[in-house]
């Protein structure tokens, strides 16, 4: 491989299994793009995750939106970022890893600085900020076109590292959103040219504590804030990332390369506002649909629409990585891969409410026995000081899931995550249970948040040994959209989570809701195990 291959921007030799070729030349191409990599899939959780922290402030500082619609901007955002993911699973295929990973990370900029114009117009209609949930998706979507593009640059014996870190240390853009956004918030981030603050009209919080009410608050740092680390990002992933034109041969120039990309982005747009708007009750959407017909119905309608909606040399590809359809190691990964980062992102979004609600309040029961659940509890732990906790111990654990698993084998890391989270959730349960009939739910605060905690390292293990997993049950072809596939998939329990264990707490079960997901990951249990562990598989793994 010559020098101009190796320096420039589209590699056309690229052979990491040799053990020669990777010390030599691959190893130090494909831990530049890692690097650079893992800032810009930051960011994208972040903007993707962002709205779940907004959204209490808009509560606080009295937007005339009712809770119900405000949780309305969450929802949107967590079902338009998994939607973006079925086609950001393909793209690296169609137009190149330095090619997608610079204009998806650069178009993070438009719902960043659109959503900071917003949130300076309390006024504006709901469907406004609604439009700018939608638009932050694209952030969800960068992961499964970042896996993709990492796991074509590694050796099959170092995926599981350089996947578990790449998506380890991209995952702290939630714990990163839920930190730097409350801070933000009390500064004048860009003076004047800024907008000006709104006081708060209720208490507020960040990672120190409580913030009174009545400070000043600047809501459109929110978004304004990640202009300062995308623009240089952009720059970084134009000037240092690589296309191997050996998995993509034909993306074309990079304007023809853009456009592939911006059309099938745009294209997920449409299942997800058709969906929206047939799940959303009035007066946003017509609210015909329950979650467990809506979900399936918006994958399937993105499915058909990429098909389609291909052509020429876009259609074949398409159809190539459609055959990981008919593989059925495809639906036992997706399901693996639900449990483990289904359940890292759905508790990240859930975490905060949960916290809020049930150990806000006490419980009492009123004059007629019946228990109610208004009262202010003057002990109530802030929700936007502990709830980074979590996502930062599931982040934190993925690259040493990945580390293990390049050790001891994928699916025997996954088995005994599995029993650990079966374990955790059902005592989850038990424990809200308990908190959600008592006057002083503080008191079971400590063990709720040790045992979530828990639950979050299992999730970061898991997702650590099912990366190894992908990569050593498929060839190095149909990894990235499996591995793109089965993240749009499990990026939906952003989705689910939040909206089971609402309906829950609302009926007065909350424990309900987590003692189906331990049911869930003991079903997915026996899955790996008959998949990959038994003495008969057809693929042991080990």
């Amino acid at each position: 491989m010559n020098n101009k291959q190796s320096s420039g921007a589209d590699i056309a030799d690229w052979r990491p299994e040799d053990a020669n070729f990777w010390e030599n030349t691959g190893k130090k191409i494909a831990y530049r793009n890692l690097w650079i990599s893992i800032p810009a899939l930051l960011c994208g959780f972040a903007v993707w995750g962002m709205w779940g922290i907004i959204t209490v402030q808009m509560l606080n500082l009295g937007f005339p939106f009712t809770q119900a619609q405000l949780f309305t901007l969450t929802a949107i955002a967590g079902i338009s970022g998994a939607t973006m993911r079925i086609p950001a699973s393909f793209l690296i295929r169609l137009a190149g890893g330095r090619n997608t990973i610079f204009l998806t990370t650069s178009m993070l900029l438009a719902p960043a600085i659109g959503t900071g114009i917003a949130l300076q117009h309390p006024e504006w209609p709901l469907w406004v900020f609604q439009v700018m949930a939608l638009w932050s998706g694209v952030g969800g979507g960068n992961f499964a076109s970042s896996m993709s593009n990492i796991s074509t640059f590694f050796p099959k014996r170092l995926q599981g590292t350089a996947l578990g870190l790449n998506a380890g240390l991209g995952n702290f853009g939630v714990t990163t959103m839920q930190i730097v956004i409350p801070f933000v918030m009390t500064l004048s981030l860009f003076g004047t040219f800024g907008g000006s603050s709104v006081p708060l009209v209720k208490d507020s919080g960040w990672i120190f504590g409580k913030i009174a009410a009545g400070t000043p608050t600047w809501i459109q740092n929110a978004g304004f804030a990640w202009v300062l680390s995308l623009v240089p990002l952009g720059a970084l992933c134009w000037w240092g990332m690589n296309n191997l034109k050996t998995v993509t041969p034909a993306s074309g120039n990079p304007l023809v390369a853009f456009a592939k990309i911006t059309y099938l982005y745009t294209l997920a747009f449409v299942p997800s506002i058709f969906m929206l708007y047939l799940y959303l009750p009035a007066p946003t959407g017509l609210g015909l649909l329950n979650m467990w017909v809506a979900i399936p119905l918006d994958i399937v309608a993105a499915l058909l629409v990429m098909k389609l909606a291909a052509f020429g040399a876009m259609k074949e590809n398409v159809a190539k990585q459609f055959e990981i359809f008919h593989n059925k190691h495809t639906w036992a990964m997706t399901a693996l891969y639900v449990v483990t980062f289904g359940s890292f992102i759905g508790f990240s979004m859930a975490l905060p409410l949960a916290i809020t609600v049930i150990f806000g309040f006490q419980h009492v029961p009123d004059a007629a026995g019946v228990m109610v659940h208004t009262l202010k509890n003057p002990n109530a732990p802030s929700a936007l000081t502990y709830a980074w906790i979590g996502p930062f111990i599931g982040a934190a654990t993925r690259p040493v899931g990945g580390w293990i698993a390049d050790k001891l084998g994928g699916s025997i890391v996954t088995q005994w995550v599995s029993v650990v989270m079966v374990g955790a959730s059902a005592a989850v349960g038990y424990v809200m249970m308990l908190a959600y009939q008592s006057a002083m739910p503080d008191q079971y605060f400590q063990t709720f948040m040790l045992l979530f905690v828990l639950l979050f390292a299992a999730t970061g293990v898991g997702n650590g040994s099912t990366f190894r997993s992908v990569g050593f049950i498929f060839d190095r072809q149909q990894a990235g959209p499996v591995l793109g596939w089965t993240s749009a998939v499990a990026a939906y329990g952003a989705f689910i989570a939040p909206v089971l264990i609402g309906q829950q707490i609302k009926a007065g079960t909350p424990q309900y809701a987590f003692y189906g997901f331990a049911v869930f990951y003991a079903i997915c249990l026996v899955v790996n195990w008959w998949f990959y562990l038994r003495a008969g598989a057809e693929i042991k793994n080990p």
